[in-house]
This record gives C-alpha cells, sequence and structure tokens, in this order.
C-alpha cells in the first residue's frame, strides 16, 4: 500500500481559527479522496494541534474514511495520556510515544522525525518564532513540501527569506 504523510505544525494560539479550519477542511477532504492511503501525524500541544485534529475526524466521518489514520505523536508520555488512556486510544486511530533520550530536546526531536517521515508537512505560521516555525524551517531545509494554511503571503515570503539566508550563509562558509 501507499502511504502518504502528511504532519501539522502550528502556533500554540491562532488568530483566525474559523479561516484556518476551512483551509484545513478542504485540504484533508482532497487527501483522503486522492490519495491510496493517508497518516495524519499530529501533536497535542496547542489550538493549532487540537483544530487539526478535529478537523481530520469531522473529514473523515463524512467521507470513506478507511484509508486514512490520524496518528497522535508524543514527545514523551505524558501524565495526561496516562491518567486519560482510554480517551486517547478513542479519540486517535494510532499513538506513538516518541522516546528521545533528553526530556529537553524532546519536543525538537519529535518534530524533526515527524518532518522525515512526511511527504507533505501542513503548518499554520504566523511568526517566525517558536517550535512550529522551527520544524517548518527544518522541513524547508530537507526539501520537504510545505502548506501554511494561514495563508499569509507575507509570512510564506519571510520564511522563504530565511531559508534562502541560511542557505546562503552555508555556501560562504
Amino acid at each position: 500500500m501507499n502511504t502518504f504523510t502528511v504532519s501539522f505544525f502550528g502556533h500554540r494560539l491562532i488568530e483566525h481559527p474559523f479561516e484556518i479550519e476551512k483551509h484545513l477542511e478542504k485540504v484533508i477532504r482532497e487527501l483522503i479522496l486522492s490519495k491510496e492511503y493517508v497518516e495524519f501525524l499530529v501533536g497535542r500541544n496547542g489550538e493549532f494541534d487540537q483544530l487539526v485534529s478535529s478537523t481530520i475526524r469531522r473529514v473523515k466521518k463524512t467521507v470513506d474514511d478507511a484509508n486514512s489514520a490520524l496518528v497522535l505523536v508524543l514527545p514523551y508520555l505524558t501524565a495526561e495520556y496516562i491518567n486519560n488512556k482510554t480517551s486517547f486510544e478513542n479519540y486517535y486511530d494510532e499513538i506513538e510515544v516518541f522516546e528521545s533520550g533528553h526530556f529537553r530536546s524532546a519536543f525538537q526531536q519529535r518534530n524533526r522525525a515527524m518532518v522525515d517521515r512526511s511527504d507533505l508537512v501542513i503548518c499554520c505560521i504566523e511568526r517566525d518564532e517558536g517550535g512550529a516555525y522551527k520544524a517548518v524551517r527544518y522541513a524547508q531545509k530537507t526539501n520537504k513540501k510545505v502548506m501554511n494554511v494561514a495563508y499569509r503571503a507575507e509570512m510564506q515570503e519571510r520564511l522563504d527569506r530565511v531559508f534562502d539566508d541560511n542557505n546562503d550563509d552555508k555556501t560562504q562558509s
């Protein structure tokens, strides 16, 4: 089976959730309808992650969802998961706990592993800071296809400029 993997990254707080949700719904529906099997990798660390998970679940109810899985990827085993394991298992199709060696870098290592597995990275980036921004920069650096559902042209241009500036720095050293 040909699996198409999509990971999602966004800021903890998002400014236009209804606008973002509309964009996500269209993209997710198209992916489920056009791909043989879609694996959606999500975190659980803010508004964007919650919006993505609920949108995926809603779309899966309206289309034949036998060809997709909503996969929660935790950076480490959390008390929230341990104390609510049944609820988590009922909500997500699969749950993975990323085992990193060091707590402080767990999120960054988990994010990079998600990007490495992905054919497409969907993000909601409105600022050039934070873990989501760093994950998207890593995705660009590794030539992954990136789609920013925030649809802020100036932010996409800024991401592209930063990526180009970083490449210029490396080629000059």
